[in-house]
């Protein structure tokens, strides 16, 4: 499934490859790679609520602050929540973007092997090869809570939005 023109890059339209998920939809499972070059998917975080930060790529200017804002909100809500970056960059690089940011609570996520959380969760760029802009919520028991794609790939998401939804599902 492809779409063009509902995502922008400096007001270009682009073509994205995958489903556009809807808040009640059951979260695709997905393995992606650690800094270390472990998988990791989705089912490895059940029974907590995922805040799933989807960017281009960590070497951007708003990529940089969307991760390093869901970081910091992180450390206030507990152990519950686990947060993921995810982007095409490599694992390497994801890893000392991490020591430079001091960035600890947001695991990044490389889908550089073949796009494929991009190919379920519908951020693949077609163009570009990289993420759209998005942020997922998803419960504990996998369902989709909270969605936003970001029209402007260049605009950052709306954090208060999503960080409402994590702690809704907080109690």
């Amino acid at each position: 499934m492809e779409s063009f023109g509902e995502v922008t890059f400096k007001g270009n339209p682009l073509t994205v490859v995958g489903p556009r998920l809807n808040v009640g939809d059951e979260a695709p499972e997905f393995q992606l790679l650690a800094n270390d070059l472990s998988p990791v998917s989705l089912s490895d975080s059940a029974g907590k609520v995922r805040l799933i930060s989807v960017v281009p790529s960590l070497d951007t200017p708003v990529c940089d602050l969307q991760t390093r804002s869901f970081n910091k909100q992180l450390d206030a809500l507990g152990d519950k929540v686990t947060g993921y970056t995810v982007s095409v960059d490599l694992p390497f690089a994801q890893a000392r973007w991490c020591g430079v940011a001091g960035v600890d609570r947001m695991k990044t996520l490389s889908d550089h092997r073949d796009l494929s959380f991009g190919d379920a969760y519908g951020t693949h760029i077609k163009e570009l090869r990289l993420e759209a802009r998005a942020v997922f919520v998803v419960d504990a028991t996998g369902v989709v809570r909270y969605v936003e794609y970001v029209p402007e790939v260049t605009n950052a998401p709306d954090y208060d939005a999503a960080l409402a939804a994590v702690k809704a599902l907080l109690g």
